[in-house]
């Protein structure tokens, strides 16, 4: 991969697995130093420290930072952490996220506000530290045209409504309108923001819609180009957005999805 971001430092927030951990990889190969921040100790910690023992020894920088990103004093300290490790923040991909499902006269409050608390507000938490520290810094570093990217991590369903999922349906179309005012608030600064938004991908997550040969036929059922994604498909998209080579975007949500978005159920229903 060309090293379009060689020299620059990125944060991935819940990059110990699936698609936060092919983004932190694909980063890492188009030259970044990268942050790879997970959840908790544990399994999380170990997930999360083998993904960077990974890309130091494919030749890169990588540190493996904990941190919940629901709190903020631990926000605070994940981009302490990050910038004395590898220098001034250049890159954000707000990534972190969980699912909770339920039927809705089921769900509990603790069931709906951990999900948002985790998706939504953790993506404001980190966007708002990683646009006071691109502020502070007041100009790009050389050879760089933007003073700094973020890219949330949203979904399809930013724009599909998805029945017993409805915390988590909320929270990316929250998120959808939070890149976008924080897109056009920081435009002038030359701050770029945007988001991803995967449609189905072959992540642990979501294993069940993809582990059986039953599964995997009802899911390209709504999938038009024919086939599941991987996470190196989000990983490409990540690296392409954070380059120059995207300078002129921003407030745009780039959907990563095999054309899940354009309903193929309806195809020839007209």
């Amino acid at each position: 991969m060309p090293k379009v971001l060689e020299g620059r430092t990125a944060l991935v927030t819940g990059a110990s697995s699936g698609i936060g951990q092919a983004v932190a990889v694909a980063l890492a190969q188009a030259g970044a130093r990268v942050a790879v921040n997970h959840s908790s100790g544990g399994e999380s910690a170990a997930r999360a420290a083998r993904v960077a023992q990974d890309i130091v020894q494919a030749g890169g920088q990588a540190i493996a930072l904990q941190a919940d990103v629901s709190k903020e004093d631990e926000v605070q300290a994940l981009f302490a952490r990050a910038e004395a490790e590898h220098g001034p923040l250049d890159i954000l991909v707000n990534n972190a996220g969980i699912e909770q499902p339920s039927a809705i006269e089921d769900m509990t409050l603790a069931q709906w506000q951990r999900v948002i608390d985790v998706n939504l507000t953790g993506q404001f938490l980190c966007a708002r530290e990683a646009a006071r520290r691109f502020i502070a810094r007041g100009t790009p570093p050389e050879g760089v045209r933007a003073l700094g990217a973020m890219i949330f991590m949203s979904s399809v369903h930013e724009v599909i409504p998805w029945a017993f999922q409805a915390n988590y349906a909320a929270s990316k179309g929250g998120i959808n309108l939070l890149m976008r005012s924080l897109a056009q608030e920081l435009a002038p600064r030359r701050i770029r923001v945007n988001s991803i938004a995967p449609g189905a991908i072959r992540t642990p997550i979501n294993r069940e819609a993809w582990d059986t040969p039953q599964a995997m036929n009802d899911l390209l059922k709504l999938i038009p180009y024919g086939r599941i994604g991987e996470p190196d498909d989000i990983g490409r998209a990540a690296v392409w957005l954070a380059s120059d080579d995207a300078d002129y975007v921003t407030g745009t949500t780039l959907f990563v999805d095999g054309g899940m978005t354009l309903y193929p159920e309806f195809r020839g229903a007209g």
